[in-house]
């Protein structure tokens, strides 16, 4: 039995740090304060000098370099806040939007196998295995539910070029609540279920 929504707590970004250093670990068998000590070591004073050494000495790159960098030099300011905060944020200045990513968040907490991230400027949604999901409030009017999904696009699920490497390619726009109906939740279901 899955998580109910009450004890579901929205994951923040420590759930990406956690994620990176256990990365970090794996990729090279040594923990991020051995790095940190290691480059402290080194006299590196900056992002730049950690990962060209950290690519070009030892062969670590991309995410894993993140979990050194940010031991080192401090996280951003905004991976330091809650959940609750970083979506009263986003809202704060569209408060008739804010129901329509109620919603959204409901569902996510109440659905078996939804892991919800939020970052500074979305709100992300994961299976267990990868991201299928990002809401996004996207102007004055509008919340944007961008889907990686294999589905034709047609009525509302609009088509969106994207970059090369992007998978998220279909788009459902919501202007209010009502628009957060089962047409929708059918599609983020659908889009769950393939990337699982």
């Amino acid at each position: 039995m899955g998580e109910t929504s009450d004890s579901k707590a929205a994951k923040t970004w420590q759930t990406m740090v956690d994620s990176n250093q256990a990365l970090l670990l794996r990729k090279s068998g040594h923990d991020v304060h051995w790095w940190a000590e290691a480059g402290r070591a080194q006299g590196l004073k900056n992002d730049a000098e950690l990962r060209d050494w950290m690519r070009d000495q030892h062969g670590i790159t991309g995410y894993a370099q993140y979990a050194v960098s940010w031991e080192m030099f401090g996280y951003p300011d905004f991976m330091l806040r809650d959940a609750d905060e970083l979506i009263d944020g986003q809202y704060a200045k569209h408060p008739a939007l804010r129901p329509v990513a109620d919603a959204l968040l409901a569902w996510s907490a109440e659905t078996d196998g939804v892991e919800i991230q939020m970052r500074k400027g979305y709100v992300s949604l994961h299976s267990p295995r990868r991201k299928f999901a990002q809401v996004t409030r996207t102007n004055n009017t509008t919340v944007d539910v961008a889907l990686r999904l294999d589905a034709p696009a047609g009525g509302r699920l609009e088509a969106v070029k994207v970059r090369e490497g992007d998978f998220f390619d279909r788009r459902v726009r919501l202007k209010s609540i009502d628009d957060v109906d089962d047409q929708l939740l059918g599609y983020l279901a659908e889009a769950l279920d393939q990337n699982r």
